[in-house]
């Protein structure tokens, strides 16, 4: 159901920008081509994704701490061994993406393996198994992809709109169409991270390993650029926290709502929380040296 809703405010949108830059005409090509990338973003974003963060493909014998780490979190929670990437980026953060746990892929930034410790890159990986388990991944990837794809056609519309319709239709639509597909993506988006927080915690059984992750991940990410979301906005959502958006216009929930409830997450599994801010550095090795 969330799907269908996301695809058919989506394609909406497409069709008033079109309508309002090119008439009917322009609404009829902005449908054939939403419909068009509706059904190869459904096939094809998770390797779109990836492609767009330069990841590499990693396997237990190129980094053995990593993948086996993700081996035994997807084993835990009942999942098919997911395709692991690792991503050069000084930028802290991680993704899960791919159309359901059977084609599913997650990934993790150098950064964010050089800054964590063992036991909170298993809560953040946990977390993005809970995505996949949860099958949010392919609402996520679609929702980057297309929300992208508004954005870039926003862009480029002012160059290709009808000159015989009025001109200041034509701005409005290109500066709302894009607000309009941020919206979109907040509505749906918000809610997920909690469920995700909650399943990450059931999976790994460390939820304050997850909070601290949390407080690391979210100090670091509005101070350390991040090239994709600098390129593409739309893909800040994807993220365990999103980096390069102000709160105001965040697709997550604040990160200390998130830590306060892995505290009461972490009371109901029988243990007091425990510091966020755990000792510095990581027990993995983004480069696989062992």
């Amino acid at each position: 159901m969330k799907t269908t809703m996301l695809l058919a405010a989506l394609t909406a949108l497409f069709m008033a920008l079109g309508y309002t830059l090119g008439g009917s005409g322009g609404a009829v090509i902005a449908l054939l081509f939403a419909a068009g990338m509706n059904l190869f973003t459904f096939w094809n974003a998770d390797k779109i994704v990836l492609k767009m963060h330069n990841a590499v493909e990693i396997d237990a014998q190129s980094h053995p701490d990593f993948y086996n780490l993700v081996a035994r979190l997807a084993e835990r929670g009942g999942l098919p061994m997911p395709r692991v990437y690792v991503i050069d980026q000084a930028a802290p953060n991680a993704f899960a993406t791919g159309r359901n746990p059977e084609n599913a892929a997650v990934a993790a930034t150098t950064g964010l393996l050089n800054m964590l410790s063992r036991d909170e890159i298993e809560g953040v990986m946990a977390h993005e198994l809970a995505h996949v388990k949860n099958r949010d991944t392919l609402i996520m990837t679609m929702v980057a992809t297309i929300a992208g794809a508004i954005s870039m056609l926003a862009n480029f519309g002012l160059f290709f709109r009808d000159d015989n319709r009025n001109p200041w239709a034509s701005i409005l639509a290109v500066i709302v169409a894009p607000f309009a597909a941020m919206i979109v993506q907040m509505a749906i988006s918000r809610t997920r991270e909690f469920g995700a927080d909650r399943g990450g915690a059931e999976i790994s059984g460390k939820p304050m390993a997850l909070a601290s992750a949390l407080a690391r991940i979210s100090s670091q990410a509005q101070r350390i650029p991040n090239p994709v979301v600098e390129r593409n906005p739309a893909a800040a959502q994807l993220y365990i926290v999103p980096s390069g958006v102000r709160a105001l216009f965040s697709t997550h929930p604040d990160t200390g709502d998130r830590i306060a409830a892995l505290e009461a997450i972490a009371r109901d599994m029988g243990g007091a929380p425990a510091p966020t801010q755990p000792r510095r550095g990581s027990a993995l090795d983004p480069l696989g040296r062992g």
